[in-house]
């Protein structure tokens, strides 16, 4: 990005305009990818956190933080600076969780699900075998019950809304009781 700045203030002392545009534009299109790259990681650690929920049947107050921590990154990041739109619309999500949990060559590859077999009962599974466990679509449509919450709260309501949904995972009563 160095290099693009540099070139950028070239291209204005030098009175190149449309070459100055094009650098501003690229430098655009570096920060929108960035951005997305942060929001894809706390997505993953999301759906790593929603498979350990499911393959073990339980939720620690561990797992909850993480839930809660990555729907709370999540919102902050997707928002844009203008306050009244997202880097990724409501409707976009069901790929971006399908690209972590099933890469399209090797199913039992997807990323969150090879990460989350170095976690799910102390690495017990695989990740050939934890794919073959997992309810794909369970974990896909918890995860857009959290991600939607982004879309209808306020960071202030927001905290309130995911706790009532975490104690809906299974465990998440116990979870909310204390109970272990």
């Amino acid at each position: 990005m160095t290099q693009e700045l540099i070139d950028l203030r070239t291209c204005i002392q030098e009175g190149r305009y449309t070459d100055a545009l094009a650098i501003v534009d690229e430098l655009e299109g570096m920060s929108k990818q960035a951005i997305l790259r942060n929001i894809q990681a706390y997505l993953r650690i999301l759906l790593i956190h929603l498979i350990k929920n499911q393959v073990e049947q339980r939720l620690t107050g561990s797992w909850a933080n993480s839930i809660r921590n990555s729907i709370r990154e999540i919102k902050k990041l997707n928002l844009k600076d203008n306050k009244t739109s997202y880097y990724i619309n409501l409707d976009e999500w069901e790929n971006l969780i399908e690209e972590e949990i099933i890469e399209d060559a090797m199913p039992a590859a997807g990323y969150a699900n090879a990460d989350a077999s170095e976690e799910v009962m102390s690495g017990a599974y695989n990740q050939f075998q934890l794919a073959e466990m997992v309810d794909k679509n369970q974990i896909n449509q918890t995860a857009l019950k959290f991600l939607a919450l982004t879309y209808s709260y306020s960071a202030k309501e927001l905290a309130l809304s995911v706790a009532e949904t975490l104690t809906q995972l299974i465990g998440g009563e116990d979870w909310k009781a204390g109970r272990r």
